[in-house]
């Protein structure tokens, strides 16, 4: 754990966020949790906000929110993409190239967890790894090369639970037919994920492209509903439990990891970052530990040709 935090005592907060009027966010995941939050301080600090949700009614009633809170002249715009559906990922992301002539941040936050027995995407992967991953993944490529344009951000969401699992990908059985378990499919989604930024990294690097960052992040223990939407009862049960704690910190707080990472100038890329209290589940934001085999390079270029190959499409770097 460390000991000094470069934001001081406080570590990062909101308070940071200059203007950001004329910049435009693109992020997944808004109608609750961590991802709502994130919309509105983004909102609340004069930038455009462009929300991927794949429930219409759910993000018609999260744009009427924000509106009551701001006003009816925010920037905000939903357009409707599922994570889990490769063919909606490609729509969606047709849809924001329309839509925004500039990202200044994709903010890969929505995820699914815990699911309870074993499910499959429409594309047929793992619903765990497809969604966090490959569908985070596709998303990213399609969407890169108008981030490259504005000089933007990646920013990925990660979650500490990439270290609870196996501390590999499982080339073998990727969709986990012979040992599947709820908690270590999810951590071998979230390892995916954030190997994944690392590995961008080093390729945008030996492309020359400097312009371009990408990051890695995690949210620590947040009153959010990512366990209630795919968890298993007991799961849910004692996720409920937790929430009361003082654990568990707000969603608010939860989203200054990703929001960091999306707005601060000068940021090491080489970093992950999230809370950095006990067991890094809550405390003032700054740089984390990641464990050395998150960076695993043999491992990660594998991943990198394996879901390039999953997805059917080329990453234009």
């Amino acid at each position: 754990m460390n000991t000094t935090n470069q934001f001081g005592k406080q570590g990062w907060t909101k308070d940071r966020i200059k203007d950001l009027s004329g910049k435009t966010f693109v992020i997944t995941g808004t109608t609750s949790g961590t991802g709502f939050e994130a919309t509105r301080i983004l909102l609340s600090k004069g930038a455009k906000v462009l929300m991927l949700n794949r429930n219409p009614k759910k993000s018609e009633y999260t744009m009427a929110t924000l509106k009551r809170e701001f006003g009816n002249d925010i920037d905000v715009l939903n357009i409707t993409m599922d994570l889990a559906e490769q063919d909606s990922v490609k729509r969606g992301a047709e849809e924001v190239l329309k839509s925004v002539s500039q990202i200044d941040a994709l903010m890969c936050n929505a995820a699914i967890a815990q699911v309870p027995s074993q499910k499959f995407t429409v594309d047929g992967f793992e619903s765990q790894l497809g969604v966090n991953h490959y569908g985070n993944f596709l998303l990213q490529a399609l969407l890169y090369p108008r981030i490259e344009e504005s000089n933007g951000r990646i920013v990925v969401v990660g979650s500490m639970g990439y270290n609870l699992g196996i501390k590999t990908i499982q080339f073998d059985d990727m969709n986990w037919d012979k040992n599947y378990n709820p908690n270590s499919v999810y951590s071998q989604s979230k390892l995916a994920q954030i190997m994944c930024v690392y590995e961008l990294q080093d390729r945008l690097k030996n492309a020359g492209k400097t312009n371009v960052k990408v990051y890695a992040c995690h949210p620590g223990a947040s009153r959010t509903s990512l366990i209630k939407t795919s968890g298993s009862l007991m799961t849910r049960f004692v996720w409920q439990l937790m929430k009361l704690s003082p654990f568990v910190q707000s969603a608010e707080r939860g989203a200054y990891p990703e929001l960091m990472c999306a707005t601060e100038p000068d940021l090491d890329q080489s970093g992950f970052y999230g809370p950095t209290g006990r067991n890094y589940w809550t405390g003032p934001v700054g740089e984390c530990k990641l464990e050395p085999h998150a960076k695993d390079k043999a491992v990660a270029k594998k991943l990198w040709e394996v879901s390039e190959e999953a997805i059917g499409l080329k990453w234009s770097i």
